[in-house]
């Protein structure tokens, strides 16, 4: 009971500071998503107003999560006996498919303006593109820590991180622009700022569907699953076993341990106790463990 008391105690404070982070990341990124439109709008950019619908979509993604987030907290009902921690997955799922809109949307404007180039004031783009190098390097530091225990702060990092190193190339453009007055330029950045932000949500599209469809989460390997229960005295062997993502954060696991029949039952329990403790360390937070005797000749679903 104290180990539950303290593991719900660091959940809690992980969650305050997912929370906070999220809020800070709104913030940031709203702000910058207005002056960079404003200057986009003004000086005709391309590669401004197409980073901005980005950023607007970063922003968008980001309520998305702290919703998400927020149901978490909720607790189970009768009609939702694990609570609402999946909502985590399907939002990071939603900021996918909204992040490859706002791309195609993107991609479309650019093409047409390559066909026909429009003035640019390189000048204030490469302003607006090193405000924006500060406010995402900023942002992306704020989910730096939660990266690697959330896919939904993953995916935040690491398009924020891509945010920062596109608002870079804008930069840099909008440099060479303002001294070559090379009008198709701006165009041609804003098709590398979508190739940029292919790369960085293609991966998490596949991991929110993956773990929308309860397939095995990308951050579980079944061979250690097996050959750390293995290795505890009295277990011979682990059946049917099934892992799935309850949220972004939590998964759980179903299996059938087989056991050897001269167990007692305190040696039985201590197996098991010392197999989820293994699971522990693997990712896995909710097991539920059924046992068979050691020459049990049962149906092997896999």
């Amino acid at each position: 009971m104290e180990h539950g008391h303290d593991h719900h105690h660091h959940h809690s404070s992980e969650i305050s500071s997912v929370n906070n982070a999220l809020i800070a990341g709104i913030i940031l990124n709203a702000v910058f998503v207005i002056a960079e439109f404003s200057a986009g709008f003004m000086t005709h950019s391309l590669a401004l107003l197409s980073d901005a619908g980005h950023n607007l979509g970063d922003v968008a993604s980001l309520c998305i999560s702290l919703f998400a987030f927020r149901l978490t907290k909720l607790k189970p009902s009768a009609n939702y006996t694990y609570g609402y921690k999946k909502a985590t997955i399907l939002a990071s799922l939603l900021n996918a498919a909204i992040l490859l809109v706002a791309v195609g949307s993107s991609g479309w404007e650019a093409i047409q303006r390559l066909i026909q180039p429009e003035p640019v004031q390189g000048k204030i783009v490469a302003l607006v593109a090193g405000a924006g190098i500060l406010i995402n390097g900023v942002s992306a530091f704020l989910f730096y820590k939660q990266k690697e225990t959330d896919l939904n702060m993953k995916g935040a990092y690491l398009h924020l991180l891509a945010d920062t190193l596109v608002s870079l190339g804008v930069l840099a453009g909008g440099i060479v622009l303002y001294y070559t007055g090379w009008q198709w330029l701006d165009p041609l950045i804003s098709l590398l700022v979508i190739a940029a932000i292919l790369v960085s949500t293609w991966r998490l599209l596949g991991e929110s569907l993956r773990m929308s469809l309860d397939g095995v989460p990308y951050n579980i390997d079944l061979d250690k699953i097996r050959s750390k229960a293995l290795a505890i005295p009295g277990i011979k062997g682990i059946r049917h076993i099934h892992v799935w993502a309850m949220s972004t954060t939590k998964n759980a696991l179903t299996a059938h341990l087989v056991l050897d029949e001269r167990l007692a039952e305190k040696e039985l329990q201590d197996a098991k106790k010392k197999f989820r403790h293994e699971l522990e360390h693997l990712n896995i937070e909710h097991a539920t463990l059924e046992t068979e005797p050691e020459h049990y000749h049962g149906e092997d679903c896999q």
